[in-house]
């Protein structure tokens, strides 16, 4: 019994030696339960604060974001809102190698891009006699040369072929010419065609004054210039009226007030009145459609403009159609302006849609001009910009010893730059300066032009007219307002479509 007592003894020492050696074999012996309590708490204190840090500089990295939009948006004008159209690249180049321009694909309407805002590209003119190559299709290079700085003109030979140009002599044949009115007559500006009426002050006060109340005020002169009723006194009148009338405090006139405001605005009438009050013209003109449906030699020449112009077709889209002139013998235009100067008692015509407000006049907005002749001139027709190029401008100094620049039957040849018409070639000029900011600026005075009288032949040309509204936000409402009447007309176009005869029976 003893032994066996030892035995067991002995066995269990060996195991527990065996234990002991087994420990020491391990790297280390295994830590307590309260260390491990504390580096499980050391461990959650570290990961704490590392994700305080992470957040803190993630919110200093939103921050910065949010500031660095803020000050784009508002350091930035319009001319950084340009559609991708817009800002393509160019095709005009100043080597021997054109750059490649994508066309149009389709004739279609993009009503969508209605409702963007765009800058306006400008083809730098370098210097007069500067030559750049265009590219408008993937066969054909033109040459464009630079005539005049003052206004910006470009003159560019075979813009049209002689077959497109006697294509579109023959559709204004077709739609019909009719005699061309003089804008003031239409206006209301010519008083020296209208009856004379001998008109008091008193009188032409007792007529303003709608409401008798011996008081004239903003809403009386505003109403009676739209009506168009009183041609006896002309807009710049009005205009005069209407500056005196804002200026007062109390925003009224009385009878004794208005005798000195009007014998003043009659008298800068007079002086200034020259240009848009004796402004002359004898052709016959037509207007012809160039969207969907049109024929396919107006399209392709509205593709042209937009690749000439570099200006988004969208833009291109809501301007004026096309209008064709002819000039017979003996027929002519005076030298005036095609768009109009901006003043806030005017608006344009083409944005008259979205605006709210009341002005005394709508006018004319275009921004630049493309004109293309569709015949040559035997004798005679040319264009004329009596002052392109001069060191300054003055409109007393259109009139020199008794001869007025403006009166292109008496003084075309006078004319500082004068362009022969030819077949097929196009001009482009800028009726208005830049703002700097990428979009429309002032009207440039020296982009003054008219027609010389043809002497012997015919003379057709087309005029392609860019209107933009000197407010960009203007601009913008109005191809909003444009594209949501698009898109309610077609889905009415949609919901009213007529059922076909196989649909009809399958209904029945």
């Amino acid at each position: 019994m003893e032994d066996n007592q030892e035995d067991l003894k002995e066995q269990l020492e060996d195991e527990e030696e065996e234990d002991i050696s087994e420990s020491e074999k391990l790297p280390f012996p295994p830590p307590p339960f309260r260390s491990t309590r504390l580096h499980i708490q050391r461990s959650n204190v570290c990961s704490r604060a590392y994700f305080v840090v992470v957040m803190v500089f993630f919110h200093v990295y939103i921050l910065n974001v949010i500031a660095l939009l803020l000050y784009v948006h508002y350091n930035n004008g319009p001319e950084d809102l340009i559609p991708s159209e817009a800002a393509s690249s160019s095709a005009i180049n100043d080597g021997g190698s054109p750059l490649p321009r994508s066309a149009p694909s389709s004739t279609e309407l993009h009503l969508d891009d209605y409702s963007q805002s765009f800058s306006l590209p400008r083809i730098e003119g370098i210097r007069v006699g500067h030559v750049q190559r265009i590219s408008l299709a993937s066969d054909k290079t033109l040459v464009m040369k630079t005539l005049s700085l003052k206004p910006l003109i470009f003159e560019i030979p075979g813009f049209l072929s002689e077959e497109e140009c006697r294509v579109v002599v023959q559709l204004a044949q077709l739609k019909g010419l009719m005699e061309t009115q003089t804008p003031a007559l239409v206006q209301g500006h010519d008083e020296s065609n209208l009856p004379l009426l001998s008109l008091s002050t008193e009188e032409v006060f007792g007529l303003l004054d709608l409401n008798q109340d011996g008081l004239l005020q903003k809403q009386e002169i505003v109403s009676h210039s739209r009506s168009r009723d009183g041609t006896w006194l002309s807009a710049e009148s009005l205009r005069q009226i209407l500056i005196n009338l804002e200026a007062r405090p109390t925003g009224t006139v009385t009878l004794e007030d208005f005798k000195r405001i009007y014998a003043e605005s009659q008298s800068t009438t007079q002086r200034t009145g020259k240009l848009t009050n004796q402004y002359k013209q004898r052709n016959k003109n037509t207007w012809l459609y160039q969207g969907p449906g049109s024929h396919h030699v107006l399209q392709t020449l509205k593709k042209r403009v937009i690749g000439l112009t570099r200006l988004p077709s969208s833009l291109v889209e809501l301007s004026e159609p096309l209008q064709v002139v002819r000039y017979e013998h003996g027929d002519y235009s005076d030298a005036h302006y095609d768009s109009s100067p901006t003043n806030p008692e005017t608006s344009c015509a083409h944005t008259r849609l979205a605006s709210n407000t009341s002005t005394l006049t709508e006018v004319s907005c275009r921004y630049l001009t493309v004109q293309f002749y569709l015949s040559s001139v035997e004798e005679g027709g040319e264009t004329t910009f009596p002052v392109a190029d001069n060191r300054t401008y003055d409109e007393d100094g259109l009139v020199q010893d008794g001869i007025d620049l403006t009166d292109t039957q008496q003084t075309c040849h006078r004319g500082n730059l004068r362009i022969r018409p030819t077949v097929g070639m196009a001009l482009l000029w800028y009726n208005h300066l830049s703002d700097g900011k990428g979009w429309m600026g002032d009207m440039d005075e020296y982009s003054l032009r008219g027609d010389c009288p043809v002497k012997r032949g015919l003379k057709w040309v087309a005029s392609s007219w860019i209107n933009v509204d000197p407010d960009h936000l203007q601009q913008a409402r109005y191809q909003r307002l444009v594209a949501q009447r698009h898109q309610v007309k077609s889905g009415l176009e949609d919901y009213y479509q007529p059922l076909s005869h196989n649909n009809l029976h399958q209904d029945l």
